[in-house]
């Protein structure tokens, strides 16, 4: 028989970034912040990776954010409460290894700000002092502020503009620069995670990237997602998502990403023309 995977809870964050609570007991009691969920909405979609956003084992419920960006996060967002997803796999990868850091900062940036809460409540529950910057274009572009307000020491905002925040390179400057940090822990889309390594680098801060590469199957067997880390070949999927931010070739990383993009602008236009 197979597993049933319901949406128990919908909620539109924005106009193109939804949040699913998934029925999954399994996953509840097993996850880790860092580590993702593989999602294939019906019998002829794309398997799609996710981070995970948080869990409720006394629920049995996962949490996931996913942005509408492309025909299968499209398809997947169409999905209502009360829905069954047709694969929900995982916990997939690596947790990341809650201990004592010390003074941390936790930078989250566009739909990953629920990874990035996940992981910075369960370091303040793990008695490390956090403090956290939250990313968007806009203000309006963020959520989980109140809940980021409770378990930080300090809680930072930047955008892309200063219109109604601080720019975020220099934001993460200043913020580097008053010093004291002595772990820097981020999610996000990965120019960002590469700017934030950049300024990092230059401090000696150890920081840990959670990356997203393409990714097939999650357990190694493609080798779609591998990346180069101090030089060598490593797969995100079970070498990773966290890396050591400071040995990633994140040019090469970037450039792979963008590979299959004019395939995927064109299957988007087919699917708002009803070919697909």
């Amino acid at each position: 028989m197979r597993a049933t995977y319901r949406i128990i809870e919908s909620t539109d964050i924005q106009p193109n970034v939804k949040m699913f609570k998934v029925y999954a007991p399994g996953i509840s009691r097993k996850a880790k912040p860092g580590q993702f969920v593989i999602i294939r909405s019906h019998e002829y979609g794309e398997r799609i990776p996710i981070t995970i956003a948080g869990t409720d084992p006394d629920n049995e419920d996962v949490t996931i954010y996913f942005a509408e960006v492309g025909v299968s996060s499209r398809e997947l967002g169409r999905l209502k409460e009360g829905d069954d997803i047709l694969n929900f796999s995982g916990p997939l990868g690596n947790a990341i290894p809650l201990k004592q850091y010390g003074e941390v900062l936790c930078v989250g940036g566009g739909v990953f700000q629920g990874a990035n809460y996940y992981l910075a409540e369960a370091l303040h529950l793990a008695g490390n002092r956090v403090s956290s910057m939250v990313c968007a274009r806009k203000r309006s572009h963020m959520f989980l502020i109140e809940k980021l307000k409770e378990i930080s020491k300090e809680l930072f905002f930047a955008t892309d503009d200063d219109s109604d925040g601080d720019r975020f390179q220099a934001l993460l400057e200043s913020t580097l620069e008053r010093g004291g940090y002595s772990h820097v822990f981020t999610f996000g889309p990965t120019s960002m995670q590469k700017a934030v390594c950049m300024a990092t680098k230059k401090r000696n801060i150890p920081t840990s990237v959670n990356l997203f590469p393409i990714m097939v199957d999650g357990t190694g067997m493609c080798g779609a997602c591998r990346v180069t880390v101090a030089g060598a070949t490593r797969f995100a999927c079970i070498d990773g998502p966290e890396f050591d931010g400071h040995l990633v070739d994140f040019d090469e990383l970037i450039s792979r990403m963008r590979y299959y993009t004019p395939q995927e602008k064109i299957a988007m236009v087919l699917q708002e023309e009803g070919v697909i």
